[in-house]
C-alpha cells in the first residue's frame, strides 16, 4: 500500500515462483490501470522502474494467470488501490524508497520476516567494492564441495568478479591464494580481495573486451588424458548446455565476437589443459558450473 507521495510498498508472503507471478501480475495491472487514468508511457514506465517498450507489450498481453485461486481477486485490488494513489499525488510523483517485505509462517508456530528498504540509489566506489567481495562470499557458499572435488585443476580452484564499469585487472576480485575442498568442505587462506588473481583477472578483462556484460569467472580441470584435452567429452557437455567456447591458449584469449560462456585452454608440456566459466555476475557463474560440472560428470561417465 502506498503510505505517502514519496514511498512505495510491496510485501509478499511466499517464495518462489508463485511470489514472481504475484508480483508480475500487480506490476502488469498497475501499468494497465495507470494507463487508464490517462498516463503517458513514459510516466508509467518511470514510476514502476522499467521502460516504455515493456509497458507497451504489457498493453497487448494478458496479465500473468496464478491459476484457480483468490489471490487473483486480491492482486488486482492492490494493483487497483496503487493506480488510484499514485493518480491523485500526479504524473511528477517520484518513488525515493521500496519496502520489500518477506513473511514466512512456519509449522511450529515459528514466523520468519525480514523486512528491506531499497532506494535505488548508487554505492560510492568502497561500497561497491564491499558488495562485490561480499557477493563472492555468498557464491562460494554456493558451490557444491563434493561435486567440485573432481574439477579443481592442479594448480588450484579460484573464483573472480568485478563490477561492470571495470576496465583494469586491480578492480578485480578473487579469493588469495586458492579454493579447496577439505573433509567435505570448502576451504581458503583469506577472504576475497581486489587484485588478488592476477591470472583469472587477465582473463576476464579480455574475455569483457568482446563480451562486457561477462562479470565473473572461475577454473575448472578440463576432461584429459595423456593427449592432451578429452574434445569429445568437452564438445558433448557444452553442445547439451547449448554454450559457446572459445580458446585460450597458454590463457591468452584468441580474439572472438559475440557472447562467451566457457573458454578452454588446450595445455600443452607443462601447461595444464582448464576450463574457465564466465557469467554475468557471482551468483551466476556458480550456478553455471555447478551446471556444467554436472553434465561433465555423465559425459565423461559414459564416453
Amino acid at each position: 500500500m502506498i503510505q505517502s507521495k514519496y514511498h512505495r510498498y510491496v510485501e509478499t508472503s511466499m517464495i518462489g515462483h508463485t511470489a514472481t507471478t504475484w508480483l508480475e501480475r500487480l506490476h502488469h495491472q498497475l501499468g494497465l490501470g495507470l494507463r487508464s487514468r490517462g498516463w503517458s508511457q513514459a510516466k508509467i514506465a518511470d514510476i514502476l522502474g522499467t521502460t516504455q517498450s515493456t509497458v507497451s507489450r504489457q498493453y497487448h498481453r494478458d496479465a500473468p494467470a496464478m491459476g484457480p485461486s483468490a489471490d487473483e481477486v486480491m492482486v488486482d485490488g492492490w494493483a487497483n488501490e496503487l493506480a488510484n494513489a499514485l493518480d491523485q499525488n500526479g504524473e511528477d510523483v517520484r518513488v525515493l524508497r521500496q519496502r520489500f517485505i518477506v513473511e514466512l509462517q512456519l509449522s511450529g508456530n515459528q514466523t520468519l520476516r525480514y523486512d528491506k528498504s531499497l532506494t535505488g540509489t548508487d554505492l560510492t566506489g568502497d561500497q561497491a567494492d564491499l558488495a562485490l567481495l561480499r557477493r563472492l562470499e555468498w557464491a562460494r557458499g554456493r558451490l557444491d564441495p563434493e561435486r567440485l572435488l573432481s574439477w579443481i585443476p592442479a594448480v588450484g580452484f579460484n573464483l573472480a568478479a568485478c563490477a561492470e564499469q571495470a576496465t583494469s585487472t586491480d578492480e578485480v576480485a578473487a579469493y588469495p591464494g586458492k579454493i579447496t575442498v577439505v573433509d567435505g568442505a570448502l576451504k581458503h587462506h583469506s577472504t576475497p580481495a581486489m587484485g588478488a588473481s592476477k591470472s583469472l583477472a587477465s582473463l576476464l578483462m579480455d574475455v569483457r573486451a568482446h563480451d562486457p556484460e561477462r562479470t565473473a569467472v572461475l577454473n575448472l580441470r578440463a576432461p584429459s588424458n595423456a593427449q592432451g584435452p578429452r574434445m569429445d567429452i568437452i564438445d558433448r557437455a557444452l553442445s547439451a548446455l547449448e554454450w559457446n567456447v572459445s580458446e585460450a591458449p597458454r590463457g591468452v584469449l584468441d580474439g572472438r565476437e559475440g557472447s562467451i560462456d566457457v573458454v578452454l585452454d588446450k595445455g600443452g608440456y607443462g601447461w595444464e589443459p582448464g576450463l574457465y566459466v564466465f557469467g554475468h555476475h557471482p551468483l551466476d557463474v556458480v550456478d553455471r558450473a555447478n551446471r556444467l560440472m554436472a553434465v561433465l560428470h555423465v559425459t565423461e561417465a559414459t564416453a
